[in-house]
């Protein structure tokens, strides 16, 4: 008995320390703001144009490259497990997915690439522990990929908007109808643009009809 006990309160320890774990590994308004992430010239024009491209769905992450004129290079959509909120997970798939769309950086003295993350999400505005992960995963990732850490955006179905600035709007939406990609709000794009994601590689069929 005596030993039961003590195996059950090792355990009890050990998920108490896994969960405190977890939790350090976000990043809050304050600490997001403090840390001089590069403002978006255009916000709504980068937001338009990965709606369109990937059509997100609640659950689905977009990380996206930008070059220094804010124009899209690279572009990847996937949808977050179900598993628990932790940075350290986030910071591994935001990784693989930038490194299956574009060369890293990491031989530059400074990073001339910005990566941004626009995540599709249930609920309203509000920060939230799993952006917190969001951020600190994408921190990492950008760091390990020689990018700057950008914009992270979060899409409901009250509109978009800006985590720590206190940019944002009503359209898109998490389920509006994706604009035109040749009506001008879209992000401009080089020839050589790679995406990743099934609904971004039949848009851009469609819009090259």
């Amino acid at each position: 008995m005596t030993f039961g006990f003590a195996s059950s309160a090792a355990t009890s320890i050990t998920a108490s320390a896994n969960a405190a774990s977890n939790l350090a590994r976000l990043l809050e308004p304050a600490e997001w703001a403090a840390a001089g992430i590069p403002l978006l010239r255009n916000p709504r024009d980068v937001v338009s144009g990965l709606h369109s491209r990937h059509l997100p769905t609640p659950a689905t992450a977009v990380v996206a490259v930008l070059d220094h004129e804010e124009r899209l290079a690279a572009s990847a959509s996937f949808a977050r497990r179900a598993a628990p909120v932790d940075g350290w997970e986030f910071r591994n798939v935001l990784l693989a997915h930038l490194r299956r769309v574009i060369p890293h950086d990491l031989r530059r003295r400074t990073p001339a690439r910005t990566a941004v993350l626009l995540y599709c999400r249930d609920g309203d505005e509000r920060w939230t522990e799993e952006d917190g992960a969001w951020m600190w995963g994408l921190r990492d990732a950008c760091t390990l990929h020689g990018l700057r850490c950008g914009a992270y955006i979060t899409l409901t179905r009250g509109g978009w908007q800006v985590l720590g600035e206190g940019r944002g709007g009503r359209r898109p939406n998490s389920t509006s109808s994706p604009d035109d990609l040749a009506n001008g709000t879209a992000v401009a794009e080089p020839l050589a643009l790679r995406t990743a994601g099934g609904a971004a590689e039949a848009l851009r069929r469609t819009a090259a009809r």
